[in-house]
């Protein structure tokens, strides 16, 4: 008998945990899905090396902090996406409105590399997080950071 009393809440505790879980989320607000869809267009610019998006996009005193720790600048940002190439999956995007006209887009990246050119640097698996700030009637980057979400898989 304590057998299956035992089963038993186990098996309760299990289905009460999935139905906090399978709460449904609520719907992204209009600011969630301006500052997603910019985002995807970093990520699109990135792939295919547009210039223009950056030099529009950026703003004139952006910053990022790079996988290795490194700050760069605005310059830096557009030369290294100049080329274009650069495949990332996004997945998992989330806003943080933080007050009126600032908000942080945080996700996470696969930096997915050609086999051939898969030989270190950079960590496959990567969380961005980039802040927004509204300029007039644009939303501009500022500041992004890439973390390494998992050292060694390359």
């Amino acid at each position: 008998m304590k057998r299956y009393l035992f089963f038993f809440t186990i098996s309760l505790v299990c289905s009460l945990a999935a139905l906090a879980q399978s709460a449904p989320e609520k719907p992204p607000t209009p600011l969630d899905q301006t500052l997603i869809t910019s985002e995807k267009e970093f990520i699109a610019a990135a792939k295919k090396g547009d210039v223009g998006f950056f030099k529009r996009t950026l703003t004139a005193d952006f910053s990022f902090v790079g996988f290795d720790g490194q700050l760069g600048e605005r310059q830096d940002m557009i030369d290294g996406f100049s080329d274009g190439g650069v495949d990332l999956l996004a997945y998992d995007m989330k806003v943080v409105s933080v007050s009126d006209g600032v908000a942080i887009v945080t996700y996470d990246v696969v930096l997915r590399v050609p086999p051939a050119e898969d030989q270190g640097p950079p960590p496959r698996y990567q969380h961005f997080s980039t802040t927004w700030v509204k300029q007039g009637d644009a939303w501009k980057m500022k500041f992004q950071q890439m973390t390494v979400s998992h050292w060694g898989d390359w």
